[in-house]
């Protein structure tokens, strides 16, 4: 009678049964002989399970074949290799740089070239602008013909405008360099053949200010409207050189924090300037002086003008002779006067005096405005001297310069 093989119990701590290896294999503890190889006739105790550890476990379950390496992750994005790139990855890297440098070179050439508008794109065609600018170094003056505009930007509900031009010398007073042209009613493409000008610009200002034209359309009823700008430095204007310009408007800049430095320059020009002119006549013993004009004016009343006059005394006489007046323009911040008063005063006598001459604004009923003034005499300096020497020393000729106002010595009452 034979007695089967009892079943091995099942457990967890027994692995997965394999196939028979004869080079390994699971020894059973024993007391030291083999089994027969035949089953016992006799029962046997149940042999006791084998204990492996937990990491063998799931390393029999899970990897049942060779050990791997983990897979990282510079496995999947290939660009992470914490490696050495390989050879070709050099090439790439001169191909965008090469492309990187002819990006920027085709950009310089875009920015060399005039920028091209394009007509059928109404919210950023805004018209053309011709003007002329020319520099009168001799006579202090810079005139700015405006010719012609081409292509307006329409505004108004007829499909057409009312447009003006708008002259601005930037930096320096707000209406003092204001000037504009006429207005022309109902035309894109209006006509002026306007020459405006300013005075008392120097050389020293030509390197330094920036003329702006601004296209405006004029509304009755409404405010008026700005179509489109241009700006100009004058460094490139050469002295005696007309220029002639034909440039593409285009939208009003941003106001950006103007440099202290350049704030400083400017205040010493806001009260404005003053074209004098002084002849001494050796016939008649006397000294003419002529007030000519003044330019860019402070501004004194509450709309942004003022109502200027000059006031010329020949100190130290203190009597009603050598105190004159000229005559008051209104509303004005570029008055033009073309007076001329007379002193009679030994020629050897002249360099013992001063003239003072300053600038006020006029109002009714209460007292006027000092605006600025400037003394011309032996004890002034720079250009104010020199205009009084050669006063002295060229009699009989006529000698104009123009002068900038200050308010050192500013009288007490007017």
């Amino acid at each position: 009678m034979s007695v089967s093989k009892p079943p091995q119990p099942h457990s967890h701590f027994l692995p997965h049964p394999q196939p028979p290896n004869p080079s390994a294999h699971l020894s059973l503890p024993s007391g030291g002989s083999s089994l027969p190889a035949s089953p016992s006739p006799s029962p046997t105790p149940s042999p006791s399970p084998v204990k492996i550890s937990m990491q063998e476990h799931f390393a029999i379950n899970v990897c049942p074949g060779p050990i791997l390496p983990i897979p990282q992750i510079s496995d999947f994005f290939p660009r992470f290799h914490d490696f050495p790139c390989p050879a070709a990855q050099p090439q790439q890297q001169r191909d965008k740089q090469a492309e990187r440098d002819a990006a920027k070179e085709r950009q310089l050439e875009a920015e060399d070239q005039p920028e091209l508008v394009d007509s059928d794109d109404d919210e950023t065609y805004l018209g053309t602008l011709e003007f002329s600018l020319l520099f009168d170094q001799e006579n202090n003056c810079l005139h700015c013909t405006v010719h012609r505009a081409k292509s307006l930007k329409a505004m108004d509900s007829n499909g057409l405008a009312d447009p003006y031009v708008k002259l601005h010398l930037l930096p320096g007073a707000s209406k003092a360099n204001k000037l504009r042209t006429k207005t022309l009613k109902n035309t894109l493409n209006p006509v002026w053949n306007e020459t405006l000008v300013y005075h008392g610009i120097t050389a020293a200002d030509m390197t330094t200010k920036t003329l702006r034209l601004c296209v405006c359309d004029m509304d009755r009823l409404g405010r008026n409207e700005f179509i489109g700008e241009v700006k100009v430095a004058l460094k490139k204007l050469r002295e005696g050189e007309t220029k002639r310009y034909n440039m593409g408007l285009e939208r009003q800049a941003q106001v950006r924090s103007v440099c202290v430095c350049v704030c400083v320059a400017v205040m010493f020009e806001t009260r404005g300037r003053i074209l004098v002119s002084l002849c001494y006549s050796q016939e008649k013993s006397s000294l003419f002086v002529g007030i000519i004009r003044c330019a860019h004016l402070a501004a004194m009343d509450s709309n942004g003008y003022s109502d200027p006059f000059v006031k010329i005394v020949l100190q130290p006489d203190a009597g009603k002779k050598s105190k004159y007046k000229t005559s008051v323009k209104k509303k004005t911040l570029n008055p033009e006067f073309n007076e001329e008063f007379v002193y009679e005063v030994p020629h050897d006598q002249l360099a013992k005096k001063t003239l003072e001459i300053t600038v006020w604004d006029y109002d009714l009923g209460m007292s006027n405005d000092f605006i600025g003034g400037v003394e011309l005499g032996i004890n002034a300096k720079g250009q104010r001297l020199r205009h009084w020497f050669e006063c002295l020393k060229y009699t009989g000729k006529r000698v104009e310069y123009w002068h900038t106002l200050t308010q050192q010595g500013q009288p007490s009452s007017d």
